[in-house]
């Protein structure tokens, strides 16, 4: 589903605050992905979006294009009932952000 979609299925995702762990997830082809967990849902989240274009305007200054919201597609990888247990459980995930192909070690911890 978009991000869009994931926020209208449940209004608690809209109002609740979110605490991102890190944009920099990546898949064996090299995607990148964002982790991110919902406070009232208890949702572990990734989003993946089209790579940022970016081009020169007839200036020469060098213009980032917004994101298509239905490009930006949300998959819900677990349910964890309160931030201290989601920080246990990802103890480490900066380092592990940083390997290649880093959705492994999230699927050993959430698949």
């Amino acid at each position: 589903m978009d991000i869009e979609e994931f926020y209208a299925d449940n209004e608690k995702r809209r109002d609740s605050a979110e605490y991102e762990f890190g944009s920099e997830w990546t898949d064996a082809s090299g995607n990148h992905y964002e982790l991110s967990w919902v406070e009232d849902t208890g949702e572990l989240y990734l989003m993946i979006g089209p790579d940022a274009i970016v081009r020169e305007d007839p200036f020469g200054d060098f213009v980032v294009n917004e994101e298509v919201v239905s490009a930006l597609q949300v998959a819900v990888i677990a349910t964890i009932p309160d931030l201290e247990s989601l920080h246990r459980l990802l103890e480490g995930w900066e380092n592990e952000m940083a390997t290649p192909n880093s959705l492994t070690w999230l699927h050993s911890k959430f698949g």
